[in-house]
């Protein structure tokens, strides 16, 4: 079969189209040109225009067409869900899946990752944060030559070597109606793309409806009307399945003035572009019942998507109770004011410009302050949930729900912060800075946490769990020396509690510093020294777990490997009891390492592999790193010297992703260095090299997959 040009099976993010593409034949063909790395010319483009026209769209149609031309992928970075300063590079690292956990600052560290890479970046909705964008994309296209920048926004980045491109409305014309679907896949004739929207997105709203000599008057009077802007078309078609196209017309006629009068009155072409948007946005409200208008502004609270229960608990209230709100989604979804996410059945969005429109109403409303404290108060008692659940069987799903709310949780914390109630923002930031934190995102539980901890907070427990917290992701960045500051005082403020399980979790930071600083016999003494406690289902319970895995790493460092399997099996049946995910994968791979020790090859191998799948659940980059390592030994102690070299390889790369190699633990890159010498005297020194370039090549997906499947090498 051949290769897919639009997706090529390459690495990336791009989500699935869930509509058909019309029209802009022109506009892609420049695209294909401009976005051929080869051409020399490294210059990011800007597609300008209005809310509304079609930007994102064009974008990643042109993306998907480009991807044959990059080995490294096509990436998304959506920066609308952004609503503070200073983070458009964290959402870069996070839409690259770097999982970075160092503390260099996040341009440098993407711009050493993206050095030697051949991908393009789809930078969608710059313009409200344009000046970050720009000194981001300045930074990375002058350290990495192989890197293309697309960007969509409402002005230019205003970089000297920009190549920016005005998208037009679609064209509206009669007289070449011509079926849709021409030979390259973008729809019919150039000439009636408004028209082919507006009967395609009619043909869903009203099974039934043909653009054809009957219709096409009325259709091209409505598309007229409505300046050609492809959300404005989309909104009006959809309003079929309770309009006739007569109805629809006589409608819009009244509620709208023309494109002539509205020229005459403004001299600006993007601003009449704006206007009739707005004002087509503002039409569909109109025909909107008021439940529905006043669910649209509350809905405009969310950052990214949301599910059913959050549009419950967050807009409920006076005239619009619970009850009702399903249902009304499900109007909202059927008049395109909602869409359904992309990837997600059970999750919505609102496009930019319909989210502004129900902004402006909520602030109208005079709802506006009311409904981000809702926002952050459901966001809040999701966090608490989490962190109370997280020791248990839900662990997975709480992982999951943290990644699908990333932008709805960082938006919740910015508002707790810009509130400046500092009991508030400290609960919010232990118990997301939490999740965060063993969910892969360390620089925004660091960033959070820092604010609120830089306060002088209250003591007790809540800012107990937040010292926890800080002192954990610096160990997972590898800094050390704040690891050890976070480990003092929070072992301080542990003993001011009274509580004996935090003065446990203390301990694991105090130990775990030990350990990664190769005072083994101090760690070890530390780390044993704890109290036995019943296992908790909340983070205590997590960290008394991870008290007993550092404890048994510490051994194995230390040559115990007796001991090291003792705890790793204790903490390995713990987990199982409990159905918990996070401390059972270091488990399981801790007890491979034993069984490696023991030579136990038979045991060795199905260990680490079960440990890799443990940690991918929970995307656990760090785990899947330090797991790839001990794989690779066992691998090539059972005879497979070039699947080890691979293997090899993979951790490397994903010890790109992560930050630091090794966390930076003299004793684990001293055990690194041993697998590749024994590795290399096994197959020798070409072999390697092949097999090693081998798995450099493979994606992250690609490499765990093949880590943890049992295919023999090649």
């Amino acid at each position: 079969m051949p290769e897919d040009r639009t997706t090529g099976g390459r690495a990336g993010n791009l989500p699935p189209e869930t509509r058909s593409f019309v029209g802009r034949g022109h506009e892609l063909a420049w695209l294909d040109a401009v976005l051929d790395p080869d051409d020399g010319h490294g210059r990011p483009v800007t597609l300008v225009g209005p809310g509304g026209v079609g930007k994102t769209r064009l974008a990643l149609r042109a993306a998907r067409l480009a991807a044959h031309h990059y080995p490294d992928g096509v990436w998304l970075v959506e920066l609308s869900p952004l609503r503070a300063r200073g983070l458009v590079g964290f959402a870069v690292v996070e839409a690259l899946r770097l999982h970075d956990r160092s503390t260099r600052p996040v341009a440098e560290v993407l711009c050493a990752w993206l050095r030697d890479k051949r991908l393009l970046l789809v930078l969608d909705s710059c313009e409200h944060v344009l000046p970050d964008c720009a000194g981001l994309v300045r930074a990375v296209l002058a350290a990495a030559p192989g890197v293309r920048v697309l960007a969509t926004s409402r002005e230019s980045l205003g970089l000297g070597s920009e190549l920016r491109a005005e998208v037009d409305p679609l064209p509206v014309r009669t007289d070449c109606l011509a079926p849709p679907g021409g030979p390259d896949g973008t729809g019919g004739d150039p000439h009636g793309d408004a028209l082919d929207l507006f009967a395609q997105r009619a043909g869903e709203a009203a099974p039934g409806f043909a653009l054809d000599a009957s219709t096409a008057d009325a259709v091209a009077a409505v598309c007229r009307r409505l300046d050609g802007m492809p959300l404005a078309i989309e909104l009006a078609a959809a309003r079929l399945g309770d309009l006739t196209l007569e109805r629809l017309d006589e409608r819009l006629r009244e509620s709208l003035p023309s494109p002539l009068d509205l020229l005459a009155a403004e001299p600006g072409r993007g601003e009449l572009r704006h206007r009739t948007l707005r004002t087509a946005i503002g039409w569909s409200h109109e025909l909107c019942a008021p439940l529905e208008r006043l669910l649209w502004a509350r809905l405009s609270v969310f950052a990214g998507g949301f599910d059913a229960t959050a549009a419950e608990e967050v807009c409920s209230g006076g005239p619009l109770p619970a009850a009702l709100i399903a249902g009304l989604l499900e109007r909202l979804v059927e008049q395109s004011i909602v869409l359904r996410h992309r990837t997600q059945e059970d999750r919505y969005q609102l496009l930019d410009s319909v989210r502004e429109f129900g902004g402006d109403w909520l602030r109208a409303l005079g709802e506006e302050r009311a409904l981000r404290l809702r926002h952050l108060d459901h966001y809040r008692r999701l966090a608490a949930r989490g962190c109370a659940e997280w020791n248990t069987g839900s662990q997975v799903l709480w992982c999951e729900r943290t990644l699908a709310d990333h932008a709805n949780l960082r938006a919740a914390m910015d508002c707790a912060l810009s509130e400046r109630d500092t009991a508030v923002s400290l609960c919010a930031a232990a118990d997301i800075g939490f999740l965060w934190r063993h969910c892969g995102h360390l620089r925004d539980a660091q960033h959070c946490l820092d604010q609120v901890l830089t306060a002088d907070p209250q003591p007790g427990p809540d800012c107990v769990r937040a010292l926890w917290a800080r002192g954990a992701v610096a160990l997972l960045q590898g800094d050390l020396d704040g690891a050890a500051r976070w480990a003092a005082v929070c072992a301080t403020a542990a003993r001011e509690q009274g509580e004996p399980v935090a003065v446990v979790a203390a301990a694991y930071l105090t130990g775990s510093h030990l350990l990664l600083t190769g005072r083994l016999a101090e760690a070890v003494a530390v780390l044993d020294a704890v109290e036995p406690l019943p296992v908790r289902d909340d983070w205590l319970g997590a960290a008394q777990l991870q008290v007993r895995l550092a404890l048994s790493l510490a051994h194995q460092l230390s040559g115990d490997h007796t001991r090291a399997r003792e705890v790793a099996d204790e903490v390995r049946d713990e987990s199982a009891r409990r159905g918990e995910c996070w401390a059972g994968a270091f488990a399981d791979c801790f007890v491979a390492e034993a069984d490696l020790a023991d030579g136990d090859l038979l045991a060795a191998v199905p260990n680490a592999r079960a440990a890799l799948v443990g940690h991918s659940l929970l995307h656990n980059t760090l785990g899947v790193a330090f797991t790839l390592d001990v794989l690779a030994s066992a691998v090539v102690a059972v005879g497979d010297g070039r699947r080890a070299a691979r293997l090899l390889a993979i951790g490397q790369r994903v010890w790109e992703l992560v930050g630091r190699a090794q966390m930076q633990s003299p004793d684990l890159m001293a055990a690194r260095l041993d697998r590749e010498r024994r590795v290399r005297r096994k197959i020798g020194e070409e072999a390697y090299a092949t097999a090693y370039e081998e798995g450099l090549g493979m994606s992250y997906e690609r490499g765990v997959a093949y880590a943890v499947s049992g295919a023999p090498s090649r």
